[in-house]
């Protein structure tokens, strides 16, 4: 009867180890697929992070290549600009002084403009301003050589605003012809601007 006991006792005693051992066995399995799971997830986490900032890079890279290549550009542009205006300021600037301050081409020129003027077919009286500068060099010469235009309605005035050149307008007011040394600087610098840019960059 003891060894019955006994037998029944081992016999319960290596069932409940077997069952236990099982078990733990299970959750073991279980506890290695889940730990697997969960270090797949992070690796699958970790390279989609990687990527998301390898891309975020590489756009942050491209615009920043990109804004380089505008900015250096424009700067170049800028300063080839610059480079042609300070030879069309040299070149052109300097000879168109030169000649609307010399008081016969002036003359010639008023003379020309007076020429011009016919009241008798219907035009309006004209009023041409010069330089205050040249005031007292081409006042006599203007009572002198055009006093039957003066006499005809045609004034020439003087103003502080022209450096050098002249303007001629209808006395009416409305518009006016700009013949100063800014327009004519202007007018001839956008005719050397293409000449000076082919023989400057090709």
């Amino acid at each position: 009867m003891q060894n019955k006991l006994q037998e029944l006792t081992d016999k319960l005693y290596n069932e409940g180890l077997a069952k236990g051992k099982q078990e733990a066995d299970n959750l073991l399995q279980q506890a290695r697929s889940q730990a697997d799971e969960i270090v797949a997830e992070a690796k699958a986490r970790a390279a989609s992070i990687v990527e998301d900032a390898r891309r975020e890079s590489e756009e942050i890279r491209t615009r920043v290549e990109g804004d380089v290549k505008m900015a250096s550009g424009q700067a170049v542009s800028a300063l080839r600009q610059q480079i042609e205006r300070i030879i069309e300021t040299k070149t052109v600037g300097a000879a168109v002084d030169e000649a609307l301050a010399d008081g016969k081409l002036m003359g010639r020129l008023l003379e020309t403009i007076a020429g011009a003027f016919e009241p008798s077919q219907g035009q309006k009286p004209l009023e041409v301003i010069l330089p205050e500068s040249m005031k007292a060099s081409l006042e006599g010469f203007l009572q002198q050589n055009i006093d039957k235009k003066l006499a005809e309605g045609m004034t020439f005035g003087f103003g502080d605003d022209i450096a050098a050149g002249f303007r001629v307008a209808p006395k009416d007011g409305g518009y006016y012809l700009d013949f100063t040394d800014e327009s004519f600087k202007a007018l001839l610098g956008e005719y050397l601007r293409p000449a000076t840019k082919k023989i400057l960059f090709g």
